[in-house]
């Protein structure tokens, strides 16, 4: 799978689903004309940075920690002689696992919190949020990557087909969109869906601090940190403190780790 294949993804992803918010939103959270767009582009400038930041420092070094681990057979998923396909489904799960530790550290250790309130500070929840992260956090977790890609022991294409398949369902449950109550709960039984994800965007803090996983769901419910709200359209999205607009521009994201509020 080429190195391409995760951006590429991830702009069709997004394409689609901002045609699916404009003609059916779940929620209507603009009102006046250009909101919207306005939105979108802070949001999608923030991830065009850090995305410039992760492909011009960080990804070769995934690469070069990939191969360096597959030329010594090094790795969890390479202890013994396991099908490629094993192996496959190997470093996908443990990759998702990292993912899942890594989002629930950020809620818990106060230092990361400060990075990672960037991306629950949106009130208006919708697709382009899934690309909204603070640059400082997404440095840590670049670093913090590559000794994870060696323990894992995934090839460069293991690591880029995890990226394109979690990354297209992160881009999924951040959408605002509503599925059939029926759908959500059959997709629910493994991937996270929107009205799962809704709950971790909750201005509560019980239910912030619930539902960390990225692509598969039942990460939540082997540690005890599975949630849901039965109307999750009473669920009021974002983070108490930060609903100027000031915050919201990318200057004042990119602030917001330096501000001494919650």
């Amino acid at each position: 799978m080429p190195e391409y294949a995760q951006p590429l993804a991830a702009a069709g992803v997004l394409a689609v689903l901002l045609l699916a918010e404009g003609l059916h939103p779940f929620a209507e959270h603009f009102r006046q004309p250009g909101e919207r767009r306005r939105h979108a582009a802070r949001n999608l400038a923030l991830g065009l940075l850090n995305g410039a930041i992760v492909a011009l420092g960080f990804a070769g070094l995934w690469v070069i920690a990939a191969e360096w681990a597959g030329a010594r057979g090094f790795g969890l998923v390479r202890i013994g002689s396991l099908p490629l396909a094993v192996q496959t489904v190997g470093a996908v799960l443990l990759l998702d696992a990292w993912t899942y530790a890594w989002h629930r550290l950020n809620h818990t250790v106060p230092f990361l919190w400060r990075f990672h309130r960037v991306h629950h500070s949106d009130a208006h929840m919708d697709v382009t949020t899934a690309s909204r992260f603070h640059t400082g956090e997404i440095v840590l977790s670049s670093l913090l990557r590559i000794p994870v890609i060696v323990a894992v022991g995934a090839s460069a294409w293991m690591l880029v087909l995890y990226e394109t398949l979690m990354f297209a369902v992160v881009q999924l449950h951040h959408a605002n969109l509503g599925l059939p109550a029926h759908l959500d709960r059959a997709l629910r039984a493994i991937v996270v869906t929107p009205a799962m994800h809704k709950v971790h965007h909750s201005r509560w803090q019980p239910e912030t601090d619930s539902n960390y996983s990225a692509l598969f769901s039942w990460w939540d419910r082997l540690f005890g940190s599975f949630r849901l709200r039965e109307r999750p359209e009473e669920i009021r999205l974002g983070l108490d403190g930060y609903d100027d607009d000031a915050d919201q521009s990318v200057r004042g994201m990119l602030r917001t780790p330096f501000h001494d509020r919650p």
